[in-house]
């Protein structure tokens, strides 16, 4: 297994262009795709996910054309796919595979969606259900409840709600709103539960509005698609920097007292993880944004948090680290959704962390993170195939050790050239 040292370091100080949103960037390829009209998509991700949402789009004979380093050209199919009959491969990318089986599920075509081991065993069930029981024809071709599916030609009856639970995976709630539209009658999704990860469905929701169709909601109880709605290009569309991948560079700043800048999002973000910087704040970091910039410095010790992070379940995982500089216990609450991402990420940060000398308390849903004395040098940092697990422990380096991270290339699912990023500012 390849391995990446990271030579100690106290001080983080420069500039960080970020790289586009994921979120946004497979939302808006789809988008793009099911438009009536032509879409410039400008800063689009590079990454492996957006990889394999680009490669089935291909496959389904959508139009798409690169036109710069990080610009696509996709000409719309006004919401009917070419291809009829397709397998489609997608890896580990859940922003693709589950918007991709709501929409193939309502266009009348015979398709296997299938991705790697781990996506196998991320839930899809409840997505599944959701659209069988509204007449979807949708079946597991291994272990029921997960990937791989066969999807068949079917109609939906859009006369009652479809049900949805709200409290596994916002990406589901995601994946019937974009996808419902294609059935070109008024339809109420419910969201049975909790619905965890609202700003993703803000996101969605924003995206939609952008291309054309306004969801009518009931808080977050209850989404309707109007009738007749379809949608079409904005012609241009541009994608944030994503807020996710800002929080290491606005830790970094937190911990190395930086100041580090990131831009490419700032004060007027739609993504959810832009409140990451109101957890730095709690902590005692000092912050300044623009429109579309951040900026982090420190010039004290930290201080512990007791916080319910389901608002910034991704970028949660970067206050586990934050947690090892401050000045008692941190307490990251509501984090359920860790379970099913691309690890088990409670485990593995209880697990990873521990190897750095903390002392951690896992619970169903919550982390109890207490820092060590002083940080245990030369910790070897297993990633689990998970690109979060290893831009997080790099951040530990600043702590003036050094530190192995396995299998770095897994950094490649969102942000192919972080380790040189974050060289660049690490001192």
């Amino acid at each position: 297994m390849e391995k990446l040292t990271l030579q100690a370091a106290s001080k983080a100080q420069g500039s960080i262009k970020l790289p586009g949103s994921k979120s946004i960037s497979n939302r808006t390829l789809l988008l793009a795709a099911l438009a009536t009209g032509t879409t410039d998509i400008h800063e689009l991700l590079a990454s492996d996910d957006t990889q394999r949402m680009l490669e089935a789009l291909q496959t389904l004979e959508v139009g798409l054309e690169q036109t710069g380093p990080h610009q696509w050209h996709v000409r719309g199919t006004a919401g009917h796919f070419p291809v009829k009959h397709a397998e489609l491969f997608l890896g580990n990318a859940g922003t693709a595979f589950r918007p991709l089986t709501a929409a193939l599920a309502l266009s009348q075509g015979e398709y296997e969606l299938s991705g790697i081991a781990r996506m196998h065993e991320r839930p899809i069930g409840d997505l599944v259900d959701a659209l069988n029981a509204a007449g979807a024809n949708i079946e597991y071709l291994a272990n029921p409840g997960f990937p791989p599916l066969r999807i068949k030609p079917a109609t939906l009856n859009t006369a009652a709600p479809i049900k949805v639970r709200g409290d596994v995976s916002s990406q589901f709630l995601t994946a019937l709103l974009m996808a419902l539209p294609l059935a070109g009658e008024a339809i109420t999704i419910e969201v049975t539960g909790e619905l965890i990860s609202k700003p993703y469905i803000e996101i969605t929701i924003n995206l939609m509005a952008q291309f054309g169709v306004i969801v009518e909601r009931d808080e977050w109880r209850s989404f309707t698609i109007p009738a007749n709605s379809r949608y079409q290009s904005p012609g241009n569309i541009h994608v944030e920097g994503d807020a996710s991948s800002a929080s290491y560079f606005l830790a970094a700043g937190a911990i190395g007292h930086g100041p580090v800048r990131v831009e490419g999002v700032g004060s007027r973000s739609i993504q959810g993880d832009i409140r990451f910087i109101e957890a730095l704040e709690l902590m005692g970091a000092n912050i300044s944004t623009g429109a579309n910039w951040i900026e982090v410095s420190s010039s004290r010790k930290l201080k512990a948090l007791d916080l319910d992070c389901n608002h910034i379940p991704d970028a949660a995982m970067t206050l586990a680290i934050l947690a090892l500089f401050a000045d008692g216990s941190s307490t990251l609450r509501n984090i359920a959704s860790w379970r099913v991402k691309e690890t088990d990420r409670l485990s593995a940060m209880a697990t990873e962390l521990r190897k750095v000398g903390a002392t951690v308390e896992e619970g169903s849903d919550y982390l109890t993170i207490t820092p060590p004395e002083k940080l245990i040098p030369n910790a070897i940092i297993d990633t689990y195939d998970d690109h979060r697990m290893a831009m997080c422990f790099s951040l530990v380096a600043l702590g003036g050790v050094p530190i192995t991270i396995n299998d770095p290339n897994c950094v490649a699912k969102t942000f192919p050239d972080y380790f040189e990023r974050f060289a660049s500012i690490s001192h």
